[in-house]
């Protein structure tokens, strides 16, 4: 009865957008700072000094980082794999035959190995900010630059950040425009679509519990499926941390696939069903006319706890009910 009424007040808060942090919005050269009353959150970094733009490091209310450092930091027996996986990001591995989720190295031999040709996202104009009391958002238009150099589409993020209670919370609407005269194929991969690279406290084989709305728990059991949501929880410093990703009931293929594994990458990814029913008869692409496009909606909760002391679910219920 008392984790009950827990949830219902959760809820409530929530539902009513009580937000208790004044958030500030400093821009700066190629990224734009995040804080939330004094205390730095995230960083959203954009511009030609990487191929795509995303948000490093995350943060708990008190601080504690939540992301991989490496490549931007380097720390002392750290985790360094794929390259490409910086904090939180929105790309796709296979749109009209160009692979915007890797990233080329630089060394000849590894890039030869890359399944398709790489693309990079560029920044067409001065991203928009706006702090507040309640919330403070960024946004941000980029062009889809094939190898080419010829733009397929346009990426629109917008990136809204809060404080619920005791939670640190980044709303994601990302949409895809096909407005080059030309249709975009969202591939079939497992390469995509919303990334969240966990600092290494997160991985499986590390005692870090990973579950999904049903209740499966373990990468095993949640990579491929269905679900509303996936939380990874953990303990750093003695703290009892989680992060949890929610998929929007207005997203394509709602709930989503998620790309899931247990080294500490969590990814919402509604196309890559050949790779997660392991079926290559299968084909999960998508595809936006010319002219046309597609919103994605996603809210990533920080919280303290596993994903039952936080309530999820109940918080999940309530971004249901946003606009």
């Amino acid at each position: 009865m008392k984790n009950r009424w827990i949830a219902l007040i959760c809820l409530a808060l929530l539902c009513s957008a009580v937000a208790q942090a004044q958030v500030v919005l400093k821009v700066k050269p190629n990224q734009i700072t995040v804080e939330m009353d004094d205390k730095p959150f995230t960083t959203f970094h954009f511009g030609n000094d990487w191929p795509k733009p995303f948000l490093h490091p995350l943060r708990t209310p008190s601080g504690v980082v939540v992301t991989r450092g490496f490549p931007l930091e380097k720390i002392a027996g750290e985790s360094s794999d794929h390259h490409w996986h910086r904090g939180l990001w929105f790309a796709h591995g296979d749109i009209n035959g160009i692979d915007f989720w890797r990233e080329i190295s630089g060394n000849e031999a590894q890039d030869k190995k890359l399944p398709l040709p790489v693309g990079h996202v560029v920044l067409k104009g001065k991203p928009i900010t706006r702090g507040g009391l309640k919330q403070g958002t960024i946004r941000a238009e980029f062009e889809l630059i094939a190898p080419d150099n010829k733009a397929l589409g346009t990426l629109r993020e917008q990136f809204t950040f809060h404080r619920f209670d005791a939670y640190n919370v980044v709303d994601v609407q990302a949409t895809i425009l096909a407005n080059q005269g030309i249709a975009l194929k969202m591939g079939d991969t497992e390469e995509g679509l919303l990334g969240f690279r966990f600092a290494d406290a997160f991985r499986e084989d590390r005692g870090a519990t990973l579950m999904n709305s049903d209740g499966l728990k373990g990468t095993k059991n949640i990579w491929g499926k269905r679900a509303r949501w996936v939380d990874y929880s953990t303990t750093i410093n003695n703290q009892a941390v989680g992060v949890a990703i929610f998929d929007h009931p207005s997203n394509p293929k709602h709930p989503t696939f998620w790309h899931a594994r247990g080294y500490g990458l969590n990814a919402a990814n509604p196309f890559g069903e050949h790779d997660f029913f392991n079926d290559k008869s299968r084909d999960g692409s998508l595809t936006i006319p010319a002219n046309g496009k597609l919103t994605f909606r996603y809210r990533v909760v920080i919280h303290n706890g596993d994903a039952a002391a936080s309530n999820v679910e109940q918080l999940y219920v309530a971004f249901v009910k946003t606009r």
